[in-house]
Formats: structure tokens, C-alpha cells, sequence
């Protein structure tokens, strides 16, 4: 199999690990982004996609985050979140598969590594676009401190930090701002608003900011082997993220984007 066959492999074995858990205990997720692109246009993979996407209320994201690691202490994967890797900088989590080891490109970091999916929270945000504006700019100043604090570089270079030379002082500072990049994107959490953001997104702002109509109605829907739940919504939700979403990309932009590096088993997959 090439790299990209055995990296979906392994991915799809820890979505069929989450869903599980999900299904237990009645927690309820949806597929997003290019995820939820490859159900609907490939009901599976992107073939050149090479990372999975979910989403959660925070309300379901805090359930899964409680439960998982008990449901994982008998089994190789490992929830990494800004709590449970000191090292690891981002405001979501990950499921790591730990048999597995990567690189990514264009992410030189410290934090525990291995084949993953990501799992995304959506908080709620106000109507007013001057107010959501202010609070993502409190939130990406707080985020960018931490990546910079963590030595996340684009590349490794001569002067990027050792991990030897982080202090204690180092990770208590940095602690300090993951609890107050938490609290900004949990600020509206109780108020009743009906709009939600995934505040770790990629895309311009608006473009992953869904009404609760879009967040909670969900279906079942194909992705390779498994029944998964996306969102009901999925035509609204794709046109506003990449327009004409049945259009396939120019070939040149059909590369994977993120891993570089894959080893599953002590094995080098090229």
C-alpha cells in the first residue's frame, strides 16, 4: 500500500475507535471540512486528503474528553490536548495512534506525534460581528503566544530551542495562557445564542461559524467501510466553505498537505 493508502487505514481505525465511544455514551459529533467534503463527493477519503476532521459542541467535546482516556487505557491511542502533552500547542485535540509515528510538513514541534484525527469544539459567539472580531483577536494572541513559547517553526532551524532548554518557568507561563485562550473561546457558552464557532479553524471566520440548526441535525452518512454522522445541513454548510464543493481541484493541487513522515509498526511506508 502507498503512504497515503496506509495512513487513511489506520485513520479510519481510530474514526471507527471514536465513533464507538461516541455511540456509547451518547456523544454526539459530525464530520467537517474536507472530511465532510470526502463523504459527501468521494463517501469516503479525499484520495489525497490526509488528515480527518470532527466536530462537537462544547458540551459533547468536554463529555468525550472525560470519558476517552478511561475507554483508552487498555488500547495504543493516546487523546492529546493542551492539558494532557505540555508540549502540545493547539486549542483541540488529537487522537493519536500510538503504533504509529509522523512528520508533518511545515510543523517543527515537540509534542507527542503519531497517525491522528483532529476533534474540534464549536463555542457559541454572539451576532455582532464587531464583538466576535474582538474576541478572535483576544483568542489568536493568546494562541500565537503559545505556538511561539512551544518553538512551533514552519521549518527546523539552527535557532530553534532544544527541549532541554525549556524551563519549568517556560511551561507554568505557558499553562497560564492555554487557561486564558480556554476561557475566551468558552466566554458565551451559557448565554443563548445560536451561533457556534470552531475558533481553531483554518478558513476565514465565517466560513466555519454554523447556527445550531447546522451544529445539532444530523444524519448518517457512507464514509468508506463505516456509517459516521454528518451534519444535515451539508450542502449549506460546503458552498459556503469552497463554493461549487463537486468540482474537483486543479491536478496540481492534489497533494497531501500535511504528513511527511509516516512509520506504523517500527516501519518506514513510503
Amino acid at each position: 500500500m502507498s503512504q497515503i493508502e496506509e495512513l487513511h487505514r489506520v485513520q479510519l481505525q481510530t474514526l471507527q475507535v471514536v465513533t464507538n465511544i461516541c455511540d456509547k455514551y451518547d456523544i454526539k459529533y459530525m464530520l467537517i471540512g474536507g472530511t465532510l467534503l470526502g463523504a459527501i463527493r468521494h463517501d469516503g477519503f479525499i484520495p489525497w486528503d490526509d488528515d480527518v476532521d470532527l466536530g462537537m459542541t462544547r458540551e459533547n467535546y468536554d463529555k468525550f474528553a472525560t470519558v476517552a482516556p478511561v475507554e483508552f487505557q487498555h488500547n495504543h491511542y493516546f487523546m492529546q490536548t493542551a492539558d494532557t502533552d505540555p508540549n502540545f500547542a493547539f486549542s483541540y485535540m488529537k487522537i493519536l495512534d500510538t503504533n504509529t509515528y509522523i512528520e508533518e510538513k511545515n510543523n517543527v514541534n515537540d509534542a507527542r506525534k503519531g497517525i491522528f484525527i483532529d476533534i474540534f469544539p464549536f463555542d457559541k459567539v454572539p451576532r455582532q460581528p464587531e464583538i466576535r472580531q474582538a474576541v478572535y483577536n483576544r483568542f489568536k494572541i493568546a494562541d500565537t503566544a503559545i505556538l511561539l513559547r512551544l518553538g512551533y517553526n514552519v521549518i527546523k532551524t539552527p535557532f530553534r530551542k532544544d527541549p532541554k532548554d525549556k524551563s519549568l518557568d517556560l511551561f507554568m507561563s505557558v499553562a497560564k495562557l492555554k487557561e486564558r485562550r480556554e476561557n475566551i473561546m468558552r466566554l458565551y457558552n451559557h448565554e443563548p445564542f445560536h451561533h457556534y464557532k470552531n475558533y481553531a479553524s483554518q478558513y476565514a471566520y465565517d466560513k466555519e461559524v454554523l447556527s445550531q440548526r447546522e451544529l445539532t441535525e444530523l444524519t448518517k452518512h457512507k464514509f468508506e467501510n463505516l456509517e459516521v454522522a454528518i451534519p444535515k445541513h451539508y450542502d449549506k454548510i460546503l458552498t459556503r466553505m469552497y463554493g461549487d464543493y463537486m468540482e474537483l481541484p486543479p491536478e496540481k493541487n492534489r497533494v497531501a498537505k500535511h504528513i511527511d513522515v509516516v512509520i506504523i509498526d517500527g516501519k518506514h511506508v513510503e
